[in-house]
């Protein structure tokens, strides 16, 4: 057993998992996959990604949030024991010129380099993290809608195709969206941006040939516990829960016609998500739509149970 700590750095948020975890049979009943426990789940709001699309640069006060989550999630590592760190960093970093600063400040509290990975290296936690515990392997598409990009994965139980294109909430939102809420012509460009970028995943990930639609990451969360109608935020009730197309579009409109302030009135909406949730969601709903599949599966395992995984 060993009792690893990933860390998940994204465009929106910053995430820590500590966990104890087994290799296959490696223990008395352990399971042919092995087991992981979880020990410590923490997400921070730090929005890394706040204006790169726009300047090609981390901005001095998104480093120094980041920087301070990651203090605390260097106490919390400490404490817990932990003996292998993983620190994983994805679109945002990928983008950003000056992004070798971000590199030195995660070393210096942390005492581990961020690996800046690609988008494929990214699909493939992500489909391990969220079909490991899954029963069955039939054909899954795994869609983790991120902050910057969304990942594209498919496969049978292993990964057989992936593409992580720029469709991510915070992007889209800061391309397209400045009126509030929305207006029709901004909806409208966001569609068309979604769509295109839906072209560029299936030049690689043939995205309709899936019977099972697994979704991950706080866009779909948030689109699950809205239309489970969850009064405050709950992973349990979410995490495999399956959500219509249905619900997902009617989780859509009532977004994208709501305020800032209406959407921050909802309990289930995490303070960092309440203005780019609306883009988040279209994005699921044209996924549906793109790929006929009438439920999707929602996940709160995802990347961050597969830096876990990859540390056993």
């Amino acid at each position: 057993m060993s009792r690893v700590a990933a860390v998940d750095c994204g465009t929106n948020s910053i995430r820590l998992l500590v966990a104890d975890v087994t290799g296959p049979d490696s223990a008395p009943g352990g399971s042919a996959t092995g087991d992981l426990t979880e020990l410590d789940r923490r997400m921070t709001i730090v929005r890394l990604g706040q204006g790169v699309d726009r300047t090609g640069r981390l901005a001095p006060e998104a480093l120094e949030r980041t920087f301070a989550a990651c203090r605390e999630y260097a106490e919390a590592i400490t404490a817990h024991g932990a003996q292998k760190v993983r620190f994983v960093a994805t679109s945002a970093s990928r983008d950003a010129e000056n992004r070798d600063e971000f590199v030195r400040g995660v070393l210096d509290i942390l005492g581990v380099e961020p690996e800046v990975i690609s988008g494929d290296q990214e699909a493939e936690f992500s489909f391990t993290g969220a079909t490991k515990e899954l029963p069955g392997h039939e054909e899954r598409l795994v869609v983790d809608i991120g902050g910057g990009s969304t990942e594209f994965v498919i496969g049978h139980g292993h990964v057989e195709a992936a593409r992580s294109v720029d469709i991510g909430c915070v992007r889209l939102t800061e391309r397209h969206i400045k009126s509030d809420p929305p207006a029709p012509a901004e909806v409208a460009a966001l569609r068309a941006d979604i769509a295109a970028a839906l072209d560029l995943a299936e030049e690689t990930v043939p995205i309709r040939e899936a019977r099972t639609l697994v979704g991950l990451a706080g866009s779909v969360t948030t689109v699950a516990a809205i239309a489970l109608g969850l009064e405050e935020y709950d992973s349990s009730a979410i995490h495999h829960s399956r959500i219509s197309r249905g619900q997902v579009a009617e989780v859509t409109r009532g977004l994208l016609s709501s305020t800032h302030e209406e959407r921050a009135a909802n309990p289930v909406i995490h303070p960092g998500r309440v203005d780019v949730i609306a883009a988040g969601a279209l994005v699921l709903l044209e996924i549906m739509d793109r790929t006929g599949i009438e439920e999707v599966v929602v996940s709160e395992h995802d990347i961050l149970d597969g830096i876990a995984w990859s540390l056993a």
